[in-house]
């Protein structure tokens, strides 16, 4: 009954544009609904704080082997 998972690992805003290789506008940008770019696939961020926000990585990994939209 114990079930083994690998940990949840968070990706900030940094290490995210890191990871996409685009920029903070550009990731923004693919999250708001009115914004010409916004793309309903990018995985959404979760919040962590007051005004901290990250995206799992995985979600971000499953977006990009899903062919992303980007880059």
């Amino acid at each position: 009954m114990n079930e083994i998972t690998a940990p949840i690992t968070v990706l900030r805003m940094r290490q995210l544009r890191q990871k996409l290789s685009i920029s903070r506008s550009s990731i923004y940008e693919k999250i708001n609904p009115r914004s010409p770019r916004y793309d309903a696939t990018f995985p959404k961020p979760i919040k962590l704080g007051a005004a901290a926000v990250g995206w799992v990585e995985s979600e971000v990994d499953q977006w990009i082997m899903n062919g992303a939209s980007v880059l």
